[in-house]
């Protein structure tokens, strides 16, 4: 136990005295040398970093490819090229159609659920913009009232 707290004081001391002496020792043009890397280092690596990203990125995506692809074949399309050409079918408003269309042509109940769940988001949306109609209309209802009030007490 007294070896190891001998250990770390020995490090902790000369630590301190190369820290001290790198400082002492620093001529102007050296401070500016180290002031201008450190700056230089924190402008450019969010931009490094950003780099390193896309690459990293288009890497994946070129192993996930060439992973799908049986040996010696290659994509005649990439999926990027496919986003927004698919035509998704649009989904109506009333319920008896959602019903019928699951039961009559045997489509499976995950698009069923798809529209149930676009359902309840419309609805709710309409619900949080109604209350919030209600309440600028009681806040406006409320400062109608301060200037009536302002007036008979005057």
């Amino acid at each position: 136990m007294d070896e190891l707290i001998t250990l770390v004081s020995t490090l902790a001391n000369r630590i301190m005295a190369n820290l001290r002496g790198s400082l002492e020792n620093m001529s102007p043009e050296k401070w500016i040398r180290l002031v201008i890397i450190a700056g230089a280092y924190a402008l450019l690596r969010p931009y490094i970093i950003k780099l390193g990203g896309r690459a990293q990125m288009n890497l994946h995506e070129q192993e996930a490819a060439e992973e799908m692809l049986p040996p010696g074949k290659k994509a005649a399309i990439s999926p990027n090229e496919l986003r927004g050409r698919v035509q998704l079918p649009e989904d109506s408003d009333s319920d008896e159609d959602e019903e019928d269309t699951g039961a009559t042509t045997g489509h499976s109940s995950a698009t069923d659920w798809g529209k149930k769940a676009r359902r309840r988001q419309r609805d709710m949306i309409k619900k949080l913009l109604d209350a919030e109609e209600k309440r600028l209309q009681e806040t406006k209802d409320e400062e109608e009232d301060k200037d009536i009030e302002e007036f008979l007490v005057g």
